[in-house]
Formats: structure tokens, C-alpha cells, sequence
């Protein structure tokens, strides 16, 4: 079973930055990818982005694109979501999910997601 545990989140005005960490554990094989994903109080949850272990490869969804950068070290199970140019309604909680990578897109599964840590952008 895979699992996740996220952290990095908390109290930041509009315009700031935050970097969150997820540590995955209990993969089996490299051939996956993992990705980020948030909820809002009454919003239904909303992908992010997603990086292939394999190769490295990257994509964003439309909401974040110029603003977030994914990254990962796979010697330590460990991406990183570093989020530039907060807005308001970023506010939510943001989870860390298995992924796949399939014709350069996120594939997002929602049946194995971490905690969450909470990111709370304030006007």
C-alpha cells in the first residue's frame, strides 16, 4: 500500500510563496508518478500537476501554470509543489496522490491520497 505524508503548509498573504514536501512510501517499482492535488471548504477537489519517476517528465494543470513548480528527489521518495505568486483562492488543502503520466497529462488516482496539509492565503 502506498502511502504519503505532506507537509510545508500554513498562513501566507497574496503574492507569497510556499513549498510543500510529500514523502511516498510502500511503491513496489518506479514505473509511477506522483501528483498534488487540492480541495477547498465546498469545492470539489482539483488537480494540480504530477511528475514521472521514471523520466522526470512534468505537467500542469491550467489553474497553476506559471505559479507552481513540481520537482522530486528519488533517492528520498520526495516531491516538492514550490508555489509562487499566491492568490486567495488558493486557499485549500493540498493532498498528495498517485499518479500516471500517459501522452504528456496527469491521471490522478483518487483512491490513494495522503493527509493533506492545509495552505491558507490570506488578502
Amino acid at each position: 500500500e502506498v502511502q504519503f505524508v505532506e507537509s510545508g503548509g500554513g498562513l501566507v498573504q497574496a503574492g507569497g510563496s510556499l513549498r510543500l514536501s510529500c514523502v511516498a512510501s510502500g511503491f513496489t517499482s518506479d514505473d509511477y508518478a506522483i501528483g498534488w492535488f487540492r480541495q477547498a471548504p465546498g469545492k470539489e477537489r482539483e488537480g494540480i500537476s504530477c511528475i514521472s519517476r521514471s523520466d522526470g517528465s512534468t505537467y500542469y494543470e491550467d489553474s497553476v501554470k506559471g505559479r507552481f513548480t513540481i520537482s522530486s528527489d528519488n533517492a528520498k521518495n520526495t516531491v516538492y509543489l514550490q508555489m509562487s505568486n499566491l492568490k486567495p483562492e488558493d486557499t485549500a488543502v493540498y493532498y498528495c496522490i498517485e499518479s500516471t503520466l500517459i501522452g504528456g497529462k496527469c491521471y490522478y488516482d483518487i483512491e490513494s491520497w495522503g493527509e493533506g496539509t492545509l495552505v491558507n492565503v490570506s488578502s
